[in-house]
């Protein structure tokens, strides 16, 4: 499993989401409270951050973040209004360098996958998908996280919403792989759109802003989504359905304390 967390709002610095508040994804990597899988996230990390122009920006390691010299001062000098970073605890089998750490990106998109996918490189097969050679030989990674993402990014690209495009992959990924934990995060610098099913989320939104993670930090003010939930975020807004329930990602409403548990027409 991993740890992970999405923030979009006011600009802040990386220190104040990952190194510098009690329990946040830096302490996470080696002692998550509330993981359900894994006792340890050592197997590298990233953090995807949005510049004030051009796409987003990348910094990945295959190192455990407490390893990293760099990353404190990194985290206290950069600012941004939108970040993705996770902590990496791998699948068996799958790829250990860097290119596994999320975030994902493509454009506009950052994404990660809190979970794994037994048996994953049958998935397309078994899902009725026939990527195309470009598309496998594009894989940014070798692993269960880098082709979920692949199967995702034509359908983003296409114009569908990310709601509806993470809660289908959730929904048709677990029908052929009952065990898989497939908690899902994707951001384009905006908003954030999030899945639960088979681990732990929780979002908090204070200041402006909102952040969703696998796990709070030591902040009041948490919430936690129900299993089977997807969730859409923007600084405004918060809300959530369940996974079985069509959910688009137009402009949402005015924020609400409690996620709103309605299906859409």
């Amino acid at each position: 499993m991993c740890r992970h967390l999405a923030y979009v709002g006011p600009p802040v610095p990386l220190a104040r989401l990952l190194t510098g508040v009690p329990h946040g994804l830096f302490e996470q990597s080696w002692a998550p409270r509330r993981q359900r899988y894994g006792t340890v996230n050592a197997d590298g990390f990233g953090v995807g951050w949005y510049p004030a122009d051009g796409p987003p920006a990348r910094y990945r390691r295959a190192v455990p973040i407490w390893a990293d010299g760099n990353l404190p001062d990194l985290a206290r000098a950069v600012r941004s209004h939108a970040v993705l970073a996770a902590v990496r605890d791998a699948t068996p089998g799958t790829s250990q360098d860097e290119s596994a750490a999320a975030p994902y990106a493509d454009g506009d998109w950052l994404f990660s996958h809190n979970g794994a996918v037994s048996h994953w490189t049958r998935l397309p097969d078994d899902l009725g998908e026939r990527p195309s050679a470009a598309t496998l030989l594009e894989l940014e990674s070798r692993c269960d996280s880098a082709l979920l993402w692949a199967l995702a990014r034509p359908r983003l690209a296409a114009g569908e919403p990310p709601g509806a495009v993470l809660a289908d992959l959730v929904r048709r990924t677990a029908a052929v792989r009952p065990g898989a934990r497939l908690n899902l995060l994707l951001t384009d610098g905006r908003a954030v759109a999030a899945t639960r099913h088979g681990d732990t989320l929780w979002y908090r939104a204070a200041e402006g802003g909102v952040c969703v993670a696998s796990e709070p930090d030591a902040a009041d003010g948490w919430q936690e989504v129900p299993e089977d939930s997807l969730l859409l975020a923007t600084p405004g807004s918060v809300r959530s359905w369940p996974l079985d329930q069509a959910a688009d990602s137009a402009p949402l409403p005015a924020h609400r304390a409690q996620p709103e548990r309605t299906p859409t027409p």
